[in-house]
């Protein structure tokens, strides 16, 4: 347990907000994940914003669909999505119901369950490259399809839930464009990340597939 947490749970009322309120306010919140294996608690680092259906770079762009009708649902649930054929992502849901928005978590300092990720992310060189991205986040955090549509508002034996946590000076908190993001939607500064925190992906602007002939 991190000394100075505050453990309170949010409630559905936080995440009931505009995505561009939420996504910012989530930085230094704690996800606690539970797992057979024991919890692993993250201090959230990065996050992106994605405004659904008014929004270019959302998976909700063009209106519902089975894959992201989550994004519609009530909010403070878990939105899980498959990439590239070998990644999951893990994001959260903001805003009414009936209206799609969500915030995708990028990366985070593991502070609880390090040695349960450890295993999961060999790869990483150092504990500050465990969750240090999207797909190493949820692959640390053991996070598939199974978790989508998850309640993430505590209650007991939830196996997603966030905490109040250690929020950051605001002068802390930077944006940007957001990660790969191309067309219409690049521009957007809606990626926010703690200033000078190791655990931050680096940036990297969208490239466009070539297709091959």
């Amino acid at each position: 347990m991190i000394e100075g947490l505050d453990r309170t749970p949010l409630t559905r009322d936080f995440f009931d907000r505009p995505v561009l309120d939420v996504a910012p306010d989530l930085l230094g919140r704690t996800l606690v994940r539970a797992t057979p294996d024991g919890p692993i608690e993250l201090r959230l680092t990065e996050v992106e914003a994605y405004a659904g259906e008014v929004d270019p770079g959302s998976h909700a762009f063009r209106g519902l669909t089975a894959r992201n009708s989550v994004m519609f649902g009530p909010p403070g649930h878990a939105y899980v999505y498959f990439t590239y054929g070998m990644w999951h992502c893990l994001n959260l849901v903001c805003g009414p119901e009936g209206r799609a928005g969500g915030v995708l978590l990028r990366a985070g300092d593991i502070q609880v369950g390090a040695d349960l990720t450890r295993e999961r992310r060999n790869s990483a060189r150092n504990d500050k490259e465990l969750a240090k991205g999207p797909a190493r986040l949820a692959t640390a955090l053991d996070v598939d399809r199974a978790l989508n549509g998850t309640d993430a508002i505590a209650h007991p034996g939830a196996p997603l839930s966030v905490l109040y946590g250690t929020p950051p000076p605001r002068d802390q908190v930077r944006n940007g464009p957001r990660t790969g993001v191309g067309g219409d939607g690049a521009t957007h500064p809606w990626r926010f990340w703690i200033d000078g925190d190791p655990t931050v992906s680096p940036y990297r602007a969208h490239v466009p597939r070539r297709r091959a002939t």
